[in-house]
């Protein structure tokens, strides 16, 4: 679907960020008000990020999972879980690592990270979806080769939440150290993707 490619190369461009605003964006210049799901925006920005990266592409996916495993690995009194794209192993140019933890005192993760890894920053965010508001602590990491990771410091009582991905629409289950660790020696380029489409919606 055009809507869906001409969506995909605005995200792929870093033109705009959001699923959303890039989709209104492609239908408005493509002169239609049918909006393709996030399902079919992401499957083209995959397809888009392997046309022009190839092999390059799988290499970076290969390194950002090994970092995240020693990440992991740093953190696993916390109950670290890969999520994000390394999970899924969509990861693409510019792509970080996303990796949620559980702790009652956020400072006490941030302490563990500093000194062994170069913390960029570190906020409080909050994110609201539903209707719900919810509060995270996110720490920001930076790599000498210029990869990023970001840490979300969640409540140990949240640890059975079910979350739903809002482009995938399945459930994020990430991966944990063990699960990681098999990926990594069974197969690197494993990807963990849904085959459900969303339905389409029309904007006003």
């Amino acid at each position: 679907m055009a809507a869906a490619r001409e969506a995909a190369r605005i995200l792929y461009l870093g033109l705009i960020e959001e699923y959303k605003d890039a989709k209104i964006q492609a239908a408005a210049s493509l002169g239609t008000k049918t909006l393709p799901s996030n399902y079919d925006v992401a499957k083209e920005l995959d397809r888009l990020a392997e046309e022009q990266e190839g092999e390059d592409r799988r290499r970076l996916l290969q390194r950002l999972r090994g970092k995240a495993l020693d990440l992991m690995r740093h953190l696993s009194a916390y109950q670290p879980r890969l999520i994000g794209s390394v999970w899924r192993g969509t990861a693409r140019k510019g792509s970080d690592i996303d990796i949620q933890v559980y702790a009652s005192n956020a400072k006490d993760v941030l302490d563990r990270l500093e000194g062994r890894f170069n913390v960029s920053r570190a906020e409080w965010t909050s994110k609201t979806s539903d209707g719900k508001t919810t509060v995270f602590y996110h720490i920001f990491l930076l790599f000498s080769a210029g990869e990023e990771a970001e840490i979300s410091v969640r409540n140990p009582e949240d640890i059975t939440e079910r979350r739903v991905d809002t482009v995938y629409g399945d459930e994020i289950t990430g991966l944990r150290i063990e699960e990681l660790e098999a990926v990594l020696r069974d197969d690197h380029l494993r990807r963990f993707l849904p085959e459900k489409r969303k339905a389409r919606r029309r904007y006003k």
